[in-house]
């Protein structure tokens, strides 16, 4: 019993890694509904690894690591890979200049950064109420949605068909992962409602643009939520 009380977070965690590494095949073939459904799982996985941890005092060092392993393949690996399939079709030229390369490999650039994302956060001991910078599985969430919604619907046409536009995502995301920027972590202090009026205003915002949106709404969400931690940068602590 006690060797199931010590490893139960540690299996869904795990669990999280086997999903990554089952969208990161799906999304490199094109079957983007698996990989929606396996980043679903991840963060189902990774959202209750800590709390069964909590749950049942079994936070280990081990788990720590493990964490932010499985993390780096569903939450760093497949927004890089995103971004690489959407550069995909532009061979080696930008705005008119031939590379030595394909432009697509910048798109891994987020993968990279989200490492150094991950490593960050292990270190950073004042991230408790707050992110410091976006987290990995938001960006993920951002750049996946905007790709899938484009992909299934042509929508965000715009900045698919503009290689520019692309790498300039992939800069910006890039920069946000490890920005000083807070963003908002969705931790309540207290039940004032003083206390947690950003995230009402986040929830009550988010829900309405889902409503509105559906699918389409998803990277629209993320887009909403950094603007918020924007606005009440001087609350977030």
């Amino acid at each position: 019993m006690d060797f199931i009380k010590n490893n139960l977070a540690n299996a869904l965690t795990l669990a999280n890694l086997f999903a990554g590494c089952i969208g990161a095949i799906h999304l490199i073939l094109g079957d983007y509904q698996t990989t929606a459904i396996c980043l679903i799982l991840s963060s189902i996985f990774d959202f209750f690894d800590g709390f069964v941890a909590r749950a049942l005092k079994s936070n280990s060092n081990l788990g720590l690591q493990l964490d932010s392993l499985a993390d780096m393949v569903s939450f760093g690996v497949i927004p890089g890979l995103t971004m690489y399939k959407a550069l995909e079709p532009f061979g080696a030229e930008l705005l008119g200049i031939h590379f030595p390369f394909e432009i697509k490999y910048l798109g891994l650039i987020v993968t990279v950064f989200s490492c150094l994302r991950l490593a960050i956060f292990n270190l950073d001991e004042e991230q408790r109420y707050y992110f410091k910078g976006l987290n990995t599985p938001t960006n993920t969430v951002l750049l996946f949605g905007l790709y899938y919604a484009f992909k299934e619907s042509g929508n965000f046409s715009f900045l698919f068909d503009n290689e520019l536009l692309l790498i300039l995502l992939t800069l910006l995301t890039s920069w946000l992962l490890i920005s000083p920027i807070k963003m908002m972590a969705m931790k309540f202090k207290s039940k004032q409602l003083k206390d947690n009026y950003p995230k009402v205003v986040l929830l009550v915002g988010g829900i309405a643009i889902l409503a509105l949106f559906q699918v389409v709404g998803i990277p629209m969400l993320v887009i909403y939520y950094i603007l918020v931690s924007l606005v009440f940068q001087g609350q977030l602590k």
